[in-house]
């Protein structure tokens, strides 16, 4: 049965704490976790960019000149793609769909993929509690320094906690967020994830 250490707030070691097998003992798989990296990076995108078609754009209900006897080529209207202000052919628009369909089960392995090779690498680890009185940034900063963490760190809470919240915001480096919204990319962009000692049996009850 995997483990990893508790700490206190001030970064003294207080033990280890045990971690279901099932959630942080999967052998990572880079080609399943890329799979669903894409996939979710791609169902989060938007459809900014639009253009509109000849029959879309504003103006252009007159012939610009009759149909023979000018000279010029036949023209039906200035909003035609030739023209200057006319409309765009085979443009991007609204309509388009970047959504890519992901197994439940695949997605949910591929999470416990990557907190599994943070505990082999040494970059998971638990805090016993955090004392959110005072709720100051520099108070949280201080711990962090405590703490054996390195790069960027994410913090998971068993719930909702807007004092904590309030004192990791402001820090460029750190992220919360409560055990039933962590997410692959999050444990993917942060090197260090931290748990709440109890948002473990939080996480591992909704995920098992």
């Amino acid at each position: 049965m995997p483990n990893i250490s508790l700490y206190n707030q001030e970064g003294e070691r207080l033990g280890d704490v045990s971690l279901s097998e099932t959630v942080f003992g999967v052998k990572p798989d880079q080609g399943l976790v890329h799979e669903v990296v894409v996939a979710e990076q791609a169902n989060a995108r938007r459809t900014i960019a639009s253009t509109k078609t000849k029959g879309e754009v504003r103006g252009g209900g007159k012939k610009p000149w009759k149909q023979k006897g000018t000279g010029r080529a036949r023209q039906g209207s200035t909003r035609s793609p030739q023209w200057v202000g006319g409309g765009i052919v085979f443009g991007p628009t609204s309509e388009r769909n970047f959504h890519v369909k992901i197994n439940k089960k695949t997605k949910r392995k591929a999470l416990f993929m990557a907190l599994s090779d943070k505990l082999i690498q040494n970059n998971l680890m638990a805090v016993d509690t955090i004392n959110t009185e005072p709720s100051k940034t520099k108070r949280m900063a201080q711990t962090i320094k405590k703490l054996p963490v390195s790069g960027k760190v994410l913090f998971i809470t068993p719930n909702s906690n807007p004092l904590l919240l309030r004192m990791v915001r402001n820090l460029p480096s750190t992220k919360l967020v409560t055990a039933n919204s962590v997410g692959l990319l999050d444990v993917l962009a942060y090197k260090s994830v931290v748990f709440l000692k109890d948002a473990i049996p939080v996480f591992e009850k909704l995920y098992t």
